[in-house]
């Protein structure tokens, strides 16, 4: 083929093809030329996971903390359910924004809070705009869109509409009042407790309570084990620029993994028959376990399909009324595969794990058998 009937981005790669072949042949770059790229690759991708992922003395992922929270806003109390004007910002690869989506689906508050779905650009921001490449077979699936609350482009614009600017981190979830022009909260947890009982007058499923008072504590318990070890723990490995970091978190990762399927070997939900706010926060990371953490945060001991008891629990979650609806399960490996550049240079998603199709997660998972009062789920979705 000649150089004429070459495609312009064809070019480049011929002439470094060219050059390689003049200088050492078809044998291997000589090694000082190897040592001289792996050392200026590795300096550029500590300066980059500086910036994506900032790190404690031992090279261990420290997350940073969230701007806004629901119980330290500067202009009062939270909105009531009787006038919230409330829109919710979410990115789907997200697993704290998703949290948000399933809370809201299962209480019925799609009316009452519309969302605006971002998708991470090539930068690693959260920009609105139609994406073909992540839509979805089933039209309920949620999909990137526009910003349907205040038409701008990117989330930093939106952030940046609140009085007095904003110059920080621009992160999904957000909980914004389009009344007041200001971030409610941004903080997925106080996002998913204001949407569990605060907003009950609008609330399709008000009667629904995931967090009832008599089960708090347990749930608090499990929130402090499932967050460290397993929701920060998969990006602890991940981002983890120390071998020491890494074998720190991922043997804190398999050790809850390993718990958690004994656990449920003897139990429906993590406190027993009744779905809580704990199990949706677990479910957001187990059903992007072996979609995107398994291989690329190097989660690599065991895939969760391994786990027979923890599958069948997460096949439970995903097969309650709605929540299916906001898995989107290829916007999730683009989130992760395409943008996240220091873990994955080549930007290549790879073919979704059988495992994770749709068909399987539907599969009987026979969770019923283990309720103690009741053969169904305590939970209702109109």
């Amino acid at each position: 083929m000649s150089l004429n009937n070459q495609t312009p981005s064809d070019v480049p790669s011929s002439i470094l093809s060219s050059i390689t072949k003049l200088l050492w042949g078809p044998s291997l770059p000589p090694d000082f030329l190897i040592s001289t790229v792996r050392t200026a690759w590795h300096s550029t991708w500590r300066l980059m996971m500086s910036q994506l992922a900032p790190s404690d003395p031992s090279g261990g992922y420290s997350r940073p903390a969230s701007r806004f929270r629901a119980n330290k806003l500067p202009h009062g109390p939270s909105p009531t359910s009787h006038n919230p004007h409330l829109h919710l910002y979410v990115g789907l690869p997200c697993p704290w924004a998703h949290r948000t989506l399933v809370v809201r689906a299962l209480k019925g508050l799609e009316d009452a809070v519309p969302v605006s779905v971002a998708a991470p650009g090539t930068d690693g921001s959260w920009e609105f705009k139609f994406n073909n490449d992540v839509r979805a077979a089933d039209k309920d699936i949620l999909v990137p869109g526009p910003d349907n609350a205040n038409k701008r482009r990117t989330l930093k614009e939106v952030y940046g509409l609140r009085k007095g600017g904003y110059n920080g981190r621009s992160t999904v979830p957000m909980l914004w009042d389009t009344e007041k022009n200001d971030v409610v909260c941004n903080e997925s947890y106080d996002i998913i407790q204001l949407f569990n009982s605060g907003l009950n007058g609008l609330a399709q499923n008000p009667k629904l309570d995931l967090s009832p008072p008599a089960l708090k504590e347990e749930i608090e318990k499990w929130n402090n084990i499932i967050y460290r070890n397993v929701n920060n723990g998969v990006y602890r490995c991940g981002f983890a620029q120390s071998q020491e970091a890494y074998d720190k978190a991922v043997n804190e990762l398999f050790d809850t993994l390993d718990m958690l399927d004994v656990h449920f070997g003897s139990t429906r939900y993590l406190c027993g028959d009744k779905l809580t706010l704990a199990d949706v926060c677990l479910f957001t990371t187990l059903i992007r376990f072996d979609l995107v953490y398994n291989g690329l945060f190097k989660c690599t001991k065991k895939k969760l399909i391994e786990y027979p008891n923890l599958h069948a629990y997460m096949r439970d979650i995903y097969q309650i009324p709605k929540v299916a609806e906001t898995c989107n399960f290829l916007a999730i490996m683009d989130g992760y595969y395409k943008i996240l550049f220091p873990l994955n240079p080549g930007s290549i998603r790879p073919i979704m794990p059988s495992g994770c199709e749709h068909e399987v997660l539907c599969r009987p998972h026979n969770r019923d058998l283990l309720s103690l009062t009741d053969k169904t789920a305590e939970i209702f979705v109109s």
